[in-house]
């Protein structure tokens, strides 16, 4: 390193390192600059120049400046591992492999670039790259700790558990026996752990329990000991053992369920769906009641048996367990008990006890078979549990009923206003849910759920505008918005996304998903950090559970969300794209495509020039005023496109779709949703076989799925339409198209309206599959329009079979009803069958303002202010352009003041 330099400049050039090192740049780049000023073309001084001043952020300088050092000493380990640094600062991880390679094949012992190369193939999950590099750094120092855990966990990873327990065992040869020192007995302890995981991991729980015994004391972390030993136990039938462990684990947490399941399993007594024998419930019941004597102060003890008893047990325990957290004032305590509405019959036999709980409060304040008087507050915590329970189950109006008894009771309960917006969100009024939610977040402006839930709301209300306002009262600066991509704010994103899609803003809507998805590649890259942490602090257990997690980080629902809608913006995009209206997108268009290329290059290279400018404006701005504390403001990066304009400029945008498409595909294979896109974005760009396998995929999923049925009549429909087959790629779809089909049970020896008409019959009474069929008929038969209509129309809105209701439950859902008003609007294009079908499901659903029921506050509204339309945006929205001098201090409830239940 510097070799080539007379001493003088090779010290020098250790101060550059030294200084990089210590993050000390201007320092660094003074002594780059006086070695260079008398050797201008040393390769590795101007590499490590380009170093310093990358982390200057003048990256175009550094990249110059390490490709000159480079062509200047190709034979230089240390330029060719400067350029792989420069790639991983700007996540390029396969270019600084290659760089790291190259770097290695000059000086192939090079521990640092040993180490940095092995870092980079954890990243990437190349394992056996990662397994070959830790070797060789335990060859190089086998003295090194790290090294050999290092070498153990590549196996791991790489599915040799059987050689990682090998290695360990053969560090653990080399020790003496008094190690751990005193400071290190917890790594040492975790290690410890870490192989008798994977001694259980390979099948070997019998040894796994031999080194639990022997190596106890060296353990620190005695809870995570017995929770391993008992599971153990328990696999290896040691059934009396893993009860005693388990009864000893309740003694020093018994609020933890998985000890309650483990004892449970210890006693033969626990099954994974839930479903018990009578006898089985009943010593389930005898375990539970000596439980309960045990650890009277147990929540989780009083709570696991509502899941298993059934009929007057389960009256009785759900009574002793509900009544303590009435009095206490317990707001979380439907959400507790929600799980059981999917138990059959305990919906009914809870809003029995539940109303026999009300009217005996209301009668004496009393519980019943009592004479100790309830605090007053009992009463509105009842009303607030029954108003739950009658949303959950669709009773809207005596939910409303209810919850407008709790109001008056307590109009100070903010829980109550929360929980009344919700019940209107799910009757279809928005916009009273948003006002709601306003009201109850201005009565604690130092909430930030409640703060939240209000956004949240107004954003479902399309309410934009004013849900920003609301938000950014709780960020850093007060008015920044960027603090909430800063934060990782994703509800926010995904729902502000969805309300401008709604809307029709698609570049709006597609800034907010894509900043979902740059979130989840952020998160990808924030495990970089950890590969050489976890080793160091031997934090073994945790890494390896943390790196599975990355596996699968796109397949958790926000970003299936986020991806599903880019696709949809994109899909939307192509099917209506926005034309060119100015001189100089014409001139674009008339242009070769070479000319358009180096025209678009100029364009990027001005908007970069600008926002460098906007940068240094920005940077002068902050940097001449300070903060209260005296500190100086960081400069916040400038955003160029704030309605995501440019976003919609892509020449392909079914091209873009793709790259997210195949993210969901390879990690939410088992979602309808990923299958649908997949047809409708394959069948745009007219990828036969691909859309074919969709219309598969979703078959298998669930073949009765009126989208399903949709994809397979418009597939075989269209497939039907293409001319004969002429060239050798068709006759070979058409061959594998005429193959498959007779493995598709739907299509055994009928035509597709035949196929349609078998659908519909099988399921007749179901609104959303009759709505699936009259579109497929109008798709086959375009003359039988009105027949199609008349399917729609003819279908009945029976009565739920839900036993024990107060008033009749219905089983249409308010959004399955929007999307057959959509249907008949855009796909059928008729108003007076759409107008038919409007007037029909406001009786369904009064509360709704879409469909504008009587009882919605829209109605209301338009009623009492002689509005004739409906503001988009809700009446909130509407009032505050129209009435900005009415507003409430306290909210924005005035509005809905008129509105009666």
């Amino acid at each position: 390193m510097g070799s080539s330099l007379p001493p003088k400049e090779a010290n020098l050039f250790k101060v550059i390192v030294k200084s990089y090192e210590t993050k000390q740049y201007k320092k660094g780049l003074k002594a780059a600059d006086a070695i260079l000023k008398k050797f201008p073309e040393h390769g590795e001084t101007l590499s490590m120049k380009g170093l310093i001043l990358n982390c200057m952020d003048r990256k175009s300088e550094a990249y110059e400046l390490v490709r000159r050092g480079l062509k200047n000493d190709l034979k230089s380990h240390v330029c060719w591992h400067v350029y792989g640094l420069l790639y991983r600062s700007d996540r390029e991880y396969r270019e600084a492999i290659k760089c790291y390679r190259n770097a290695l094949k000059i000086d192939p012992d090079n521990i640092e670039i040993l180490r940095d190369l092995s870092l980079l193939q954890a990243q990437m999950r190349d394992l056996s790259g990662f397994v070959e590099t830790r070797q060789q750094l335990l060859t190089l120092k086998p003295n090194h700790r790290m090294n050999w855990i290092g070498f153990a966990v590549s196996h791991h990873l790489n599915s040799n558990g059987s050689k990682a327990i090998e290695i360990l065992e053969a560090y653990e040869g080399t020790l003496e026996d008094d190690y751990p020192p005193e400071n290190e007995r917890y790594e040492h302890g975790e290690m410890l752990l870490y192989k008798i995981s994977l001694l259980e991991e390979c099948g070997l729980p019998d040894k796994a329990l031999e080194e639990m015994h022997r190596k106890e004391a060296k353990i620190v972390d005695k809870l995570a000991y017995k929770e391993q030993m008992a599971s153990m136990l328990v696999k290896l039938g040691r059934i009396e053992e893993g009860e005693k462990l388990y009864r000893s684990l309740l003694f020093m947490n018994s609020d933890n369920y998985r000890y309650f399941m483990g004892l449970q399993k210890c006693l033969g007594l626990y099954s994974e769906r839930g479903q018990y024998t009578s006898d089985e419930v009943e010593r389930l019941d005898a375990l539970y009641k000596s439980l309960k004597e045990q650890y009277s102060w147990s929540s989780a003890v009083k709570r696991i048996p509502l899941d298993f008893l059934e009929g007057d047990k389960f009256w009785e325990a759900a009574d002793f367990y509900i009544r303590p957290l009435l009095t206490k004032g317990v707001p979380s305590l439907f959400s507790d008990l929600s799980p059981l509405y999917d138990h059959p019959g305990k919906a009914c036999i809870l809003e029995q006890l539940f109303l026999q709980l009300e009217d005996s409060i209301k009668k004496t304040g009393c519980f019943p078979g009592r004479t100790q008087k309830e605090p007053p507050s009992t009463l509105m915590w009842i009303l607030f549990l029954i108003s739950q329970h009658y949303d959950r189950r669709g009773q809207h109006d005596i939910a409303l009923a209810k919850i407008d008894e709790a109001i008056e009771h307590t109009p100070t309960a903010i829980d109550l206003y929360s929980v009344k917006g919700r019940i209107l969100k799910h009757a279809g009024d928005l916009a009273a849910a948003a006002a709601l939610a306003d009201e109850a977040r201005s009565m604690d402006l130092a909430d930030r759920y409640l703060n939240s839930e209000c956004v949240m709301r107004m954003l479902q209300a399309d309410q934009v505008g004013l849900a920003e306002k609301t938000a950014v009262l709780f960020t850093k600066d007060g008015d920044q918005h960027n603090n909430l991509h800063d934060m990782q704010c994703m509800w926010y994103e995904l729902a502000s996304g969805e309300s401008y899609f709604r809307q029709g803003d698609l570049g709006r809507a597609l800034k907010m998903f894509l900043a979902v998805e740059k979130h989840y590649a952020d998160m990808t890259e924030d495990q970089f950090d950890f590969h050489s942490y976890c080793l160091r602090k031997m934090t073994l257990r945790a890494y390896v559970s943390m790196l599975k997690f990355q596996d699968k980080l796109h397949s958790h629902e926000y970003f299936h969300k986020a991806a599903a809608g880019a696709i949809r913006c994109y899909m939307k995009l192509h099917d209506s794209p926005i034309k060119a209206t100015t001189k100089e997108g014409d001139d674009m268009s008339n242009l070769p495509p070479s000319q358009r290329k180096k025209l678009r290059q100029k364009q990027k290279k001005a908007e970069a020039r600008a926002k460098k400018e906007a940068e240094e404006k920005t940077e002068e701005e902050t940097t001449s005023g300070s903060s209260k504390s005296g500190k100086r403001q960081h400069a916040r990066p400038v955003d160029l496109d704030p309605h995501g304009q440019k976003l919609l400029q892509v020449e392909d945008p079914l091209l873009e779709a793709t790259k997210y498409l195949k993210l969901l595909q390879n990690n939410s294979a088992s979602s309808l949703e990923t299958h649908i896109l997949s047809f409708e974005l394959n069948m745009r760009k007219q990828k036969i076989l691909l859309a074919f396998q969709a219309v598969k995929q979703l078959l298998k999923l669930d073949e009765n799925n009126p989208d399903c049925h949709r994809c397979l009549i418009r597939f075989f429909h269209r497939v039907s339409s293409f001319p004969a087959p002429k060239t050798d790629t068709q006759k070979l779809i058409w061959s594998v198209l005429e193959s498959e089909r007779r493995d598709i049970s739907q299509l055994h020896g009928k035509s597709l309206i035949e196929v349609n008409q078998s659908f519909l019959e099988n399921h007749k009474d179901s609104l959303m599959h009759r709505a699936a069929a009259a579109e497929m008929l109008l798709v086959l038969e375009p003359e039988k329009k009105l027949e199609a209509i008349k399917l729609i129309e003819d279908s009945t809105n029976k009565l739920a079979p839900v036993d024990g209701a107060q008033g009749p439950v219905r089983e249409w859902k308010l959004d399955d009803c929007i999307a057959v008003h959509k249907l008949l609007e855009t796909v059928f294009i008729d108003e007076d069958a759409a107008s038919r079908w409007k007037a029909r499901c406001a009786e369904y659903f009064p509360y709704s303002t879409y469909f504008g029921g009587c009882r919605s506050s829209v109605v209301s509204y338009s009623l009492n202010h002689n509005v004739q339309n409906a503001p988009e945006n809700g009446v909130l929205a509407y009032q505050e352009a129209k009435k900005e001098e009415t507003r409430s201090l306290n909210g924005k409830l005035h509005a809905f003041k008129d509105l009666t239940i």
